[in-house]
């Protein structure tokens, strides 16, 4: 892996260290502590010191109050946000952005990766404080940045670490009481959990909020289900899936663990996710138990469809920003006819155009990840945000290869793999939850 995780958490600590932030509240030994004490004991830390030393900060000197700022155009993110976005694109620069190449090749996840994220302790920030975990709220726009800047690092080994804390998402928010009990603790022990939520049906124009092919009914002791799901991540390893079924005239999801009866997994490689070894769940007519609905009543699958696919548009604006970083240098730096590329009209334009799209992709996601946030109505919102992402990420795709002339079009640069990556928004409809 090129540096170990010690190491990774040492030029992650060092790096906050040295941060605006770190020498506004005197966190720079609470952050060189980060590393040793573990992601989740390291950023509690964090957070109770800088509250101290907000509540301590005597006012400088008599001024009045700045204007009051209304949050509709407050883009600006929250010094806890700044935080986890800095560390979170530390650990993708040092660790995640140097696997891609390989993962994909390979068609297969690194051996140790999950066990090794875990050390950004994402699986505590999914769990509640009440459950054992870190999680004092829920907030989809931290994780549509924690998204994005996993997804700068590589979009299908980002689309992997989040699929378990996609599942963790969807049982906090709608999981009865039981059924937190019975699974959250699993995300806080110290192997990875392997779970991913299973939405996606074979067949052309699939639509998640239309009539679901896979089909469940009450019998007397559980629930039996019969149907197929396409681009589920794992190579048939997950232990557990969270699958969308028609029941009742509802769509609805329920808890299948992997060893159940009558369900098989069967390798189909796709365009892009290749590390993510996706493939086909064939359920038999299986037979799960009476606790595997997830949720009561009040459960909104319009809201769990659209959370993911505004989380499929984080991980888009994530590659697409690598893309646009890695491109900048790259035709500034090739040369044709004595000059860099970057003179030319046509390549400035590409790259400007990329710039404003990105932007357009960002705050149309961040737009209506706040509204959700907020508890508003996010459903247009959400709507739109994918539509632009699904197309603008296909053209920043293909441009990004185009930029880079005959290198686009081989594996020694990775704008080939973003190409093929960034296009599942256009055929996806979720599989991941904010």
């Amino acid at each position: 892996m090129g540096k170990n995780l010690q190491g990774t958490g040492l030029a992650i600590a060092t790096r906050f260290s040295g941060s605006k932030f770190a020498a506004k509240y005197g966190l720079r030994k609470p952050a060189e502590k980060l590393a040793y004490l573990g992601t989740k004991k390291g950023f509690e830390l964090v957070m109770k010191q800088m509250a101290k030393k907000k509540k301590d900060q005597p006012d400088e000197k008599m001024m009045l109050d700045a204007p009051a700022r209304h949050t509709m155009f407050d883009l600006s993110l929250s010094e806890e946000q700044q935080m986890i976005k800095d560390t979170v694109r530390s650990y993708a620069e040092d660790v995640i952005k140097g696997l891609g190449h390989d993962a994909n090749e390979a068609m297969n996840l690194p051996e140790t990766y999950l066990q090794n994220i875990m050390e950004l302790g994402l699986n505590y920030f999914s769990v509640p404080e009440s459950a054992g975990g870190a999680a004092t709220s829920w907030s989809p726009t931290t994780n549509a940045i924690i998204a994005e800047e996993l997804a700068w690092g590589d979009f299908t080994l980002a689309f992997t670490t989040l699929a378990p804390v996609g599942v963790a998402n969807a049982i906090v928010k709608w999981g009865t009481a039981s059924q937190k009990e019975k699974y959250l603790p699993e995300y806080l022990g110290e192997s990875p959990v392997m779970s991913a939520i299973a939405l996606q049906e074979p067949g052309a124009f699939f639509n998640p909020m239309k009539k679901l092919s896979t089909v469940a009914t009450k019998v007397k002791n559980g629930y039996r289900i019969s149907g197929v799901k396409t681009l589920v991540p794992f190579g048939g390893d997950a232990s557990l899936y969270l699958v969308a079924a028609r029941y009742k005239g509802n769509n609805r999801l329920f808890f299948v663990p992997a060893g159940t009866a009558g369900i098989s997994w069967d390798a189909a490689p796709a365009m892009g996710l290749r590390a993510a070894a996706t493939g086909t769940l064939t359920m038999d007519n299986i037979l799960v138990g009476a606790d595997a609905l997830l949720g009561d009543k009040s459960f909104d699958y319009q809201a769990f469809v659209d959370l993911g696919q505004l989380n499929w548009c984080a991980l888009a604006v994530g590659a697409c920003q690598a893309a646009l970083d890695y491109l900048i240098p790259y035709v500034n730096e090739r040369e044709a006819f004595g000059e860099p590329i970057s003179h030319r009209q046509a390549v400035a334009f590409m790259i400007a155009d990329i710039g404003i799209e990105l932007e357009a992709m960002r705050l149309m996601v961040w737009r209506a990840t706040a509204l959700a946030e907020m508890g508003k109505p996010f459903h247009r919102e959400a709507y739109l945000a994918h539509v632009l992402c699904a197309e603008k990420a296909m053209k920043i795709g293909t441009d990004a290869v185009q930029l880079l002339g005959g290198h686009g079009f081989t594996k020694e640069h990775p704008a080939e793999r973003w190409y093929r990556d960034l296009r599942v928004l256009a055929c996806i409809h979720s599989g991941l939850h904010l």
